[in-house]
């Protein structure tokens, strides 16, 4: 064994140093406190998720998912939503879990090598709801305009767009090779059809919650024990509350006057921002396109090929280009503009057509060119080359920004100014000081309106976080800035029976009325059966409504029950003249007979075969991938490759800032 070793034996070599390698890094892995663990995790690390594969849950790539990006992804989805503040930390909680299963299927997507090239983003922005916004008519918006539609419609940069869209392709792509497989009997697509196609008319009785409440009339010794059985659920039922002492001023009201920018400082963003203001070559474009279909054969192809080499002889012989682009040219989006595309830049188009647009002067013809669309006759109208965008051309936008920073950057100063001063003298004093109001408020509950503000809502989440006599803190109103200080706080607790009986009286209603409306409900279902199914003769003896519905589909939205195929989908089951079991709806119950039900004809079944197929796919495709990515979280969690930063998670949880 010594000598086998001791021979110069490269192949032995190798598998040592491997050896020694592994050995290393499991030493390191073992050895080295905390080099894996959540500790370790940068502190606006939210979570990361690694690779799958041989030691690459130690040293693989990774995707780290910040907790700057969780908050400001759900405060986005919160002020979309319209929804309080104190929904937040659930918002997050959400957010977080969404960005993670992301991210393990950005991994698998890439592991399998479905990465998306920036070639790939290209045609991809080329085409759809993307291409149509920025190649109107296929003419590109150009970068200025690009990014004022980006950071309008989505508050982020191009670059972020770009990776983002980036990764939406790439998921699609996963999707299509996990669900491409699927695939439904004919069988299937008819039963389909005729459940989604089946429509129902009946009559309903319907019992209103809003009156059975009305007779639930407890007396006061029933609601005492309905309080003192219930004495922990109402232990807290009257919220914290603080009062608040503030001071406020409105944009602008700061001192100094309006900020002023000078010609130094706008020549200094200009020059550090040289970039932004970069304009590539282009070229201004029109064309001709006489379309030729994929898989065409060679007479339909020499055809084409003609068309277009005789229109260009026209053209040369003195014909206007424009006329004949719109009576000949098979591009729909720009034959009504006499083939004009506008600017393209490099690589904005095929390669073909790129090459000839590029390698043309302005006034010239190209020849007759050959893309995978058909056959093309390009005239350069105008070239630009690349340059930069002079200082006077964007002084102005300059200006604006610079003055916007500045009167932020003025506000946030004097608020800090403000702030210290009411720390070293009070806020009652600084108020004076400084020609402000100073507000103290009565106690208010969270999500309360501050009065004085046009929007206190931020004010009054730091200031529940906050303790009394801890330092001003400085809050947006909306229209300018708060400086505040908690006076005092006065606990949630019990309410006193007196004050609270209404409520009291409410919630014994609520906990009584299910059973009473599933018992009404019940009861009338029983009679109009023993009154031979003769619902309406029944619910005219017990005083209740009965109503018709119109002929609908399981979708169908019916007035006092809603949508049938989530609250009633047993309806479509009855015969006609039968008696449905019990619905309830939560504020009604509804008893009903079925009076008539329509099939779909074998004529319909067959017309819509191809389109309640693909409809039928993309419910099964839904339905498997969605399968497919819990498996694969779950994978990822039992292997370890997901690591959750625990005190980042904390910070974010409900409840972490109390």
């Amino acid at each position: 064994m010594i000598r086998f070793l001791q021979k110069d034996n490269r192949l032995v070599k190798s598998i040592f140093v491997v050896i020694i390698a592994v050995a290393c890094i499991t030493m390191v892995i073992t050895l080295v406190p905390g080099i894996f663990n959540d500790s370790a995790s940068a502190a606006d690390t939210y979570a990361t998720v690694r690779e799958r594969g041989w030691l690459s849950k130690y040293v693989g790539s990774s995707t780290d998912i910040s907790s700057t990006d969780v908050q400001q992804i759900a405060a986005q989805m919160l002020q979309r939503q319209k929804l309080p503040d104190f929904v937040l930390p659930y918002m997050m909680q959400r957010v977080g879990q969404s960005m993670i299963q992301q991210a393990v299927v950005l991994q698998e997507a890439n592991r399998l090598g479905l990465r998306v090239t920036d070639e790939g983003l290209r045609q991809f922005l080329h085409s759809g709801m993307y291409g149509q916004v920025l190649f109107p008519k296929g003419q590109y918006i150009g970068d200025d305009k690009y990014r004022e539609l980006i950071s309008q419609q989505f508050n982020i940069s191009t670059q972020k767009f770009e990776t983002e869209v980036k990764k939406e392709i790439e998921e699609n792509r996963l999707r299509s090779m996990v669900t491409g497989g699927i695939t439904v009997s004919d069988a299937e697509v008819r039963d389909y059809y005729i459940e989604q196609g089946t429509k129902i008319k009946f009559d309903y009785a319907v019992i209103s919650s809003t009156d059975l409440e009305k007779q639930i009339n407890p007396s006061e010794a029933e609601l005492q024990t309905f309080f003192k059985t219930n004495a922990a659920k109402y232990a807290t039922a009257v919220p914290e509350a603080r009062k608040i002492t503030y001071i406020a001023f409105a944009d602008g009201q700061e001192p100094g006057g309006a900020p002023q920018v000078t010609d130094a400082e706008v020549q200094q963003y200009y020059n550090q921002h040289l970039k932004e203001y970069q304009v590539d070559e282009q070229v201004k474009v029109r064309h001709i396109l006489i379309k030729v279909d994929s898989g065409a054969d060679a007479k339909t192809d020499a055809a084409a090929k003609a068309k277009a080499e005789d229109l260009l002889k026209q053209i040369k012989g003195g014909a206007n280009f424009a006329d004949l682009a719109k009576k000949n040219s098979d591009d729909p989006g720009s034959k009504d503009e006499g083939g004009e595309l506008g600017f393209l830049k490099r690589g904005a188009t095929v390669p073909e057509f790129d090459q000839a647009a590029f390698s043309l002067q302005p006034g010239q013809l190209s020849n007759v060119i050959k893309t995978k669309y058909g056959y093309h006759i390009l005239q350069v109208e105008e070239k630009q080359t690349a340059h930069t965008r002079p200082l006077d051309e964007v002084k102005s936008t300059i200006v604006a920004l610079l003055t916007r920073q500045k009167e932020g950057a003025q506000e946030q100063a004097y608020a800090q100014q403000l702030a210290n001063e009411a720390q070293k003298n009070g806020l009652a004093k600084t108020a004076e000081a400084h020609h402000l109001q100073v507000v103290t408020t009565d106690y208010i509950q969270q999500g309360a309106i501050v009065p004085g503000l046009a929007d206190g809502s931020k004010m009054l989440t730091s200031a529940f976080t906050a303790k009394p006599g801890t330092a001003p803190q400085i809050a947006s109103t909306g229209e300018g800035i708060a400086v505040f200080q908690v006076n005092d706080v006065k606990a949630a607790h019990a309410p006193n029976f007196d004050e609270f009986k209404s409520t009291l009286l409410t919630d014994y209603r609520q906990q009584q009325l299910p059973q009473l409306l599933a018992r009404k409900t019940s009861e009338l279902a029983d009679k109009a059966r023993a009154e031979n199914n003769d619902l309406a003769k029944a619910a005219k003896e017990l005083g209740i409504p009965v109503k018709t519905s119109d002929l609908v589909g399981r979708t169908g939205q019916v007035p006092d029950i809603g949508q049938l195929s989530s609250v009633a989908p047993g309806l479509f089951d009855l015969n006609s003249g039968q008696i449905s079991n019990p619905i309830n709806t939560g504020r009604t119950g509804i008893i009903a007979r079925l009076v008539d039900k329509q099939l779909p004809t074998p004529e319909d079944i067959t017309k819509n075969m191809d389109q309640t197929r693909e409809k039928l796919l993309d419910q099964r495709r839904s339905e498997m991938f969605e399968v497919f990515v819990t498996t694969l979280v779950d994978q990822y969690q039992k292997q370890g490759r997901i690591r959750v930063n625990q005190k980042a998670q904390s910070a974010l949880s409900p409840g972490a800032a109390s």
